[in-house]
């Protein structure tokens, strides 16, 4: 498979069950998916899990898309990923051994480390707190490598309505990590 084989290409040739346009779909966009899976589920394992079923449903769903549809194939994939995310996100959580906390490295570096992660559990915990849909954009547009319309596209939103989300995200953000005492984070704040 060559790049210049559109995805409407790809999935019309996995649709009769060719294999290496189906791999060549993978090798498009695990990539960007699996970061988006990681960056909304905080869990590298979830993520893979994730993004595995949105690659199954692309390979069952391939003998019904549809080039004209209105979509495009990549802000379909987003949209199976993110939807998986937000409902792996609504489970209630299991924590098995390979998740409890490690111990302090007292290496050189630990403090930094330490302080790098404790910043981004902040930030985490802080977008657990905004509403959904903000969090779904602010994690879409900066987090993930697709444009503000193309995030849109994925939220099914408007333009318009993609940036009203990312500003009352970035605000409500602030706000949370505020309230939790942390009042300056460079350009996040």
């Amino acid at each position: 498979m060559t790049p210049s084989h559109s995805d409407d290409d790809l999935l019309e040739q996995t649709a009769s069950g060719d294999r290496r346009a189906f791999q060549a779909l993978m090798d498009r966009h695990a990539r960007a998916m699996l970061a988006l899976a990681q960056r909304v589920s905080g869990n590298p394992d979830d993520a893979e899990e994730l993004v595995q079923d949105a690659f199954l449903k692309v390979w069952t769903m391939a003998p019904k898309w549809r080039r004209d549809g209105g979509a495009q194939f990549s802000t379909w994939l987003y949209r199976v990923v993110l939807n998986g995310c937000l409902d792996r996100r609504r489970r209630p959580a299991w924590t098995g051994l390979d998740d409890m906390e490690e111990l302090a490295d007292t290496s050189p570096g630990a403090a930094q480390q330490a302080s790098r992660r404790q910043t981004r559990d902040l930030i985490l915990a802080a977008m657990t707190a905004i509403p959904e849909r903000q969090r779904a954009a602010l994690f879409l547009h900066y987090f993930s490598e697709i444009s503000a319309p193309q995030a849109a596209q994925v939220l099914e939103v408007s333009v318009a309505a993609m940036e009203a989300l990312l500003i009352r995200g970035k605000r409500a953000l602030k706000n949370e990590l505020m309230r939790r005492g942390v009042t300056t984070m460079g350009d996040m704040l």
